[in-house]
């Protein structure tokens, strides 16, 4: 900084003496003699605009480094809640969730019609996004309490193999309050009939309501089957949002 005011057109000579008189003022002093000199004038202009550009550079660093922390300290399937806009989630299943799913996921709470919990939704994809709620391990968890419209669809894939009809399939949104056994909100139920012929049997199950929810307050989604088509990111997704009413 001292050598960018060396370096200015004439006039800095001046501005180097105010410095010095500046230096050798007892603390507490008026500075009205200084404010009439030209040269205090414009050393006081180079002195503002500096500190403007140190603070800007700081503030901008700051926020880079707040950025990276929150990227870093991200665990595997969980995300900080957003600090604005409203409260508002919407996943898309994930390809590979099934299969970890059937293997580990028969809660003893849920009803045998809903007994799968699906645990395994994709949160990081341009069709997905999570703001001030928490999603972890299949959950949504409320931040801010409020009236929430929740939906769900899933899109099952059932294979035939020869017979005509296809089985019950149920799709359930649960609500799990803190420290209480999951409570069935929302409950689809379909059965199809198919051609014999048929490889496949596709049939898709939607649900939503609104609904008054507490902070700490769960959603999830089980089903009664996990013939489900995972290829599709559009045909199976559970979210929710905040409604200001």
């Amino acid at each position: 900084f001292p050598s960018q005011l060396k370096s200015q057109a004439p006039g800095s000579a001046e501005e180097l003496r105010c410095l010095q008189v500046l230096n050798q003022q007892p603390e507490g002093s008026s500075l009205e003699k200084l404010s009439s000199s030209q040269g205090c004038l414009k050393l006081a202009s180079t002195i503002k605009a500096y500190v403007a550009t140190v603070t800007e550079n700081i503030i901008r660093r700051s926020a880079v480094k707040e950025a990276w922390r929150n990227y870093f300290n991200t665990s595997e399937g969980q995300l900080p809640p957003k600090t604005a806009g409203k409260p508002s989630a919407h996943l898309t299943l994930r390809p590979q969730s099934l299969a970890q799913d059937g293997r580990s996921q028969r809660s003893g709470n849920l009803s045998q019609s809903c007994r799968h919990a699906i645990t395994h939704w994709g949160h990081g994809s341009l069709a997905s996004h999570v703001q001030n709620m928490t999603y972890r391990a299949g959950r949504l968890r409320v931040e801010q309490p409020g009236k929430y419209y929740v939906y769900a669809q899933i899109y099952f894939r059932y294979r035939g193999a020869g017979r005509d009809s296809g089985p019950q399939l149920v799709q359930c949104i649960q609500w799990q309050p803190a420290h209480s056994p999951p409570v069935l909100l929302l409950k689809g139920v379909g059965t199809k009939c198919w051609a014999p012929e048929a490889d496949y049997g596709l049939h898709a199950l939607y649900q939503g309501g609104l609904f008054e929810l507490k902070a700490g307050d769960e959603l999830f989604v089980s089903v009664s089957s996990l013939a489900i088509d995972s290829s599709d990111a559009a045909a199976s997704y559970f979210g929710a949002f905040r409604l200001d009413l």
